[in-house]
């Protein structure tokens, strides 16, 4: 991260109220709103995951600031589950049923991805490998940040918009921690690509699944997830195109990557200094 650019990362003990939320916060748009819903059944697991790692990360890291920056994003993270788990709670309690998806996720991170029992260097290089996996998952969740900043969404429930963009908000702003901690235990370009080409089809088929998964799963019956759907809300802003998508995928492999290339650090602090549960959680 470039040294003008650095902030001094917090959590931000936010609190959102889904009473009034309805079914398809995006009006009309039932694919769209189940497409972004998959967030709140899928990330918890695996911020929770991200938290965990990166405390274990702690005792490797030998520069001070690094340290600071790491335990920062720890805390967001931590927040980050917390949100979207009561957002994931309001779906449950309005009559979709989300816990065999949940469980899935479940099993990726603390079966697939989790602690092995490994001791001495077998344990290190266990933890380096994931911090890489976590360092590519960063990068599309920087990009998505920027994205739903951008997005033309005045018209979904406030409440929702405001728990997406403080979210994304402060992805952007604490793009950079991810890679910065994986190139100071590693950095190895082989590593990083190998991390990216795993994490890429695995986030599609999260994504994918979840949506359909929320869609058949909606009490109301909105009827089946559908590409031509999907396209359509894509062209007008409402979730970003597959050329958007893709265009994301190389600058990870350039050599000279750096995450503060994705994302407009000013644009995401105006956005926490405005932000409803972000200011109240301050003036708390």
């Amino acid at each position: 991260m470039n040294e003008d650019e650095h902030l001094v990362l917090h959590a931000r003990n936010v609190a959102f109220d889904w009473a009034a939320l309805p079914m398809h916060w995006v009006p009309g748009e039932p694919q769209v709103t189940h497409t972004i819903n998959v967030l709140h059944i899928a990330l918890p697991e695996g911020e929770r995951w991200f938290v965990e790692l990166f405390k274990d990360a702690v005792p490797l890291i030998k520069d001070d600031r690094l340290r600071e920056d790491v335990l920062g994003f720890i805390g967001q993270e931590a927040m980050h589950a917390q949100a979207h788990d009561g957002a994931a709670a309001h779906l449950e309690a309005a009559g979709v049923n989300v816990r065999p998806y949940i469980a899935q996720m479940e099993w990726i991170f603390r079966r697939l991805l989790g602690d092995r029992g490994l001791t001495g260097k077998a344990r290190e290089e266990w933890i380096i490998e994931r911090v890489a996996v976590v360092a590519a998952i960063e990068h599309y969740t920087a990009f998505l940040g920027q994205w739903v900043l951008d997005a033309p969404l005045d018209g979904a429930d406030p409440t929702m918009l405001d728990l997406l963009r403080w979210h994304g908000a402060e992805e952007v702003e604490h793009r950079s921690v991810a890679f910065d901690l994986f190139q100071h235990l590693d950095g190895r370009y082989t590593r990083r690509v190998r991390s990216m080409l795993a994490v890429t089809p695995v986030l599609a088929w999260i994504f994918l699944r979840g949506t359909r998964f929320l869609m058949r799963n909606d009490p109301t019956n909105p009827g089946k997830a559908r590409w031509r759907t999907y396209r359509r809300a894509a062209k007008r802003g409402l979730l970003p195109t597959g050329r958007q998508l893709l265009r994301e995928i190389s600058p990870y492999f350039r050599r000279s990557y750096d995450p503060a290339d994705t994302g407009n650090t000013a644009q995401a602090v105006a956005y926490l200094a405005s932000s409803p549960a972000a200011r109240a959680a301050d003036a708390a």
